[in-house]
């Protein structure tokens, strides 16, 4: 029997358009602090935690060590 998975959160959801805009606009993903500004997060460890979640999902990658290089 396969699993449904889970809905995101409301924060999950505003990260991902905070970066899915943001690559829009500047051809690259933005800085954990960049997204921490755009959806009230002053905790980069949140910021982190929250892109680390996504990325288990599946829902974005990087390319290197940084977030910036993320990619949807």
């Amino acid at each position: 029997m396969k699993r449904e998975p889970r809905p995101l959160s409301a924060r999950q959801e505003a990260v991902m358009a905070v970066v899915r805009s943001w690559i829009i606009e500047h051809g690259h993903g933005p800085t954990i602090r960049e997204i921490g500004a755009r959806v009230g997060l002053s905790s980069t460890s949140s910021v982190a935690y929250q892109l680390a979640q996504l990325e288990k999902r599946g829902l974005i990658s990087r390319t290197g060590r940084e977030w910036s290089s993320c990619r949807l």
